[in-house]
């Protein structure tokens, strides 16, 4: 995924057993990356981190090497992290731990992020979303052109 990297947004609708289908787009992509195996764990803003496996590797190597004052973030990051696959009809069964975690009930919001996905409740991303707006610019973005 170094090449392309996922990105955009998807509206998208768990179903009764808390399966989310893979938006077309990112189908091949996924196939030809990790051959559908993904891990998926929680993220601190409440939202759920969804990697192809090599992504969450590499990923895994960096929390592995925190020091023991990090100890309480690698636990929830690693001690929270489901290896899940992508079935023959293209969807993820979201374990209910992480549904639970992250707020998901039916409508929700996948967002490509480069080298993963996070994957919001509906409502709870437009919150976040009008929330970040409202705190403006870092200083860190103001020099970015475009």
């Amino acid at each position: 995924m170094a090449d392309s990297g996922f990105q955009g947004p998807s509206a998208l609708s768990l179903d009764a057993k808390g399966r989310l289908a893979v938006p077309a787009r990112y189908r091949d992509a996924l196939a030809a990356a990790c051959a559908g195996q993904l891990t998926i764990t929680k993220h601190p803003d409440g939202c759920l981190l969804i990697f192809p496996r090599p992504n969450w590797d590499g990923f895994r190597a960096k929390l592995a090497a925190f020091t023991i004052e990090a100890q309480g973030w690698k636990r929830i990051f690693l001690g929270n992290a489901m290896d899940v696959e992508v079935d023959a009809a293209s969807r993820v069964l979201v374990p209910p731990e992480l549904r639970a975690a992250a707020g998901l009930s039916k409508d929700v919001m996948l967002l490509g992020m480069d080298t993963h996905f996070e994957l919001w409740d509906a409502a709870r991303y437009a919150a976040h979303e009008a929330a970040v707006m409202q705190q403006g610019l870092p200083d860190v973005l103001r020099g970015l052109s475009y």
